[in-house]
């Protein structure tokens, strides 16, 4: 065997079964390769005639001149009789970062350059509110799966927050393996188990659309809200789009001619929302700025509508319904397109998902109409079958008796 240099490593082809490969510069030092691909520095010493593997780390995440200067140590602390591995802990534990600094580099590695800026902004409220107030001034090291499980526990009073924050501490964690900063398959967020979440259903009915659009002309009328308040609700009752969809919806992205807005991202990638004719003439409604891109605009030059709930809330109010989320609205959309006979494929096409299961959770809505003509079909079979159901009168009803 060569001696291990990255360009050597990043050759070896990994086998049916794993294999060694030893450096003949260094003795002792070595590389391991499972059939997967994986590849991991080892170390072989002998200790008081007891022979000791020690891993040094994985490749990729400690380069191979590392790895050889780490051997080196291990196998002086060797010969002066002492035990390396022992050693290696100690010294691996003194260097460990803390889950505060393992936070800001998962931030700044991972989150910023793959999450979206509202995944991003998330995970950041998880680590700096939830995560570092805990466990913050922890070794990375350290952390068991009871401490997590502590953790979790301590956060049951908000349970959607507790498993929001859960999964954010498994990626860290997983990271951390990757990173060399802990041994693989120790994540300690494994089977912690996450608090049940019901999701929450809420539609409105004709009755409530109709009180909020009144709500809404209202506020237009006495002028408490803003015009493009009041635009960004009445969009997102005729489109079904998310928030962040309208509230970030640029006029590069519409067509009223065609009736589609072309997005270049959502929460599911790129897609196409279709509109009728109302939203349509909304859309035209709407002055456009020559120094403004979004359609929803905000009070700065330029800028766009960032806060939309708190008039939201005043305009619910208004209206009677102040159990109403603002994304109750896109699920009153779904609802409206099932009463009018549309199946869960379509309702999912038109809400952009990407899993069918999370169209699923509409199903028992479907079966509305579906009873609707269950019954219209059973009557008139019923008729055919029985004949026209006779209706006596008040008088031949006494006479009966």
């Amino acid at each position: 065997m060569a001696k291990l240099t990255k360009r050597v490593v990043d050759q070896i082809a990994p086998g049916d079964t794993e294999s060694m490969h030893w450096d003949d510069e260094l003795k002792g030092f070595g590389l391991r390769v499972w059939p997967s691909g994986r590849k991991v520095y080892m170390v072989m010493s002998r200790v008081k005639g007891r022979l000791r593997r020690i891993t040094i780390g994985p490749h990729g995440a400690i380069t191979p001149e590392q790895a050889r200067i780490r051997a080196h140590k291990i196998l002086a602390e060797a010969k002066a009789g002492r035990d390396p591995a022992l050693a290696l802990e100690l010294d691996q534990a003194r260097k460990a970062p803390t889950v505060k600094g393992l936070g800001e580099r998962f931030l700044k590695e991972h989150v910023a350059v793959r999450c979206k800026p509202s995944t991003q902004a998330e995970y950041k409220r998880s680590v700096e509110l939830f995560i570092n107030p805990k466990i913050g001034t922890r070794k990375v090291t350290d952390i068991e799966r009871r401490d997590i499980a502590e953790m979790h526990q301590s956060l049951s009073h908000i349970p959607y927050q507790a498993n929001r924050t859960l999964g954010v501490l498994s990626k860290m964690f997983n990271l951390a393996e990757v990173w060399g900063l802990r041994p693989d398959g120790s994540n300690p967020c494994l089977h912690v188990k996450k608090y049940v979440e019901r999701k929450r259903e809420r539609f409105l009915s004709t009755d409530e659309f109709a009180a909020l659009g009144t709500a809404l002309r209202e506020a237009e009328a006495d002028g408490p809200e803003t015009q493009s308040a009041i635009t960004a609700i009445r969009l997102l009752m005729l489109t079904g789009c998310r928030l962040s969809e309208i509230m970030t919806l640029k006029w590069e992205y519409v067509d009223t001619r065609a009736r589609e807005l072309r997005l270049p991202d959502s929460k599911t990638g790129a897609k196409v929302v279709h509109f009728g004719q109302t939203a349509a003439a909304i859309l035209d409604d709407i002055e456009r700025l020559d120094d403004n891109p979004f359609v929803i605009t905000g009070k700065k030059p330029g800028s766009r509508l960032t806060d939309l709930q708190h008039p939201w809330r005043r305009i619910r109010d208004k209206a009677g319904l102040s159990d109403v989320r603002i994304h109750d609205l896109r699920h009153s959309y779904a609802s409206g397109a099932l009463a009018l006979g549309e199946g869960l494929p379509m309702i999912g096409k038109l809400l952009g998902h990407s899993q069918v299961q999370t169209t699923a959770r509409y199903a028992h809505l479907a079966n509305d109409p579906v009873k609707r003509a269950a019954g219209r079909v059973s009557d008139t079979i019923g008729i055919a079958l029985l004949g026209a159901p006779k209706h006596k009168s008040r008088g031949q009803r006494k006479s009966a008796r």
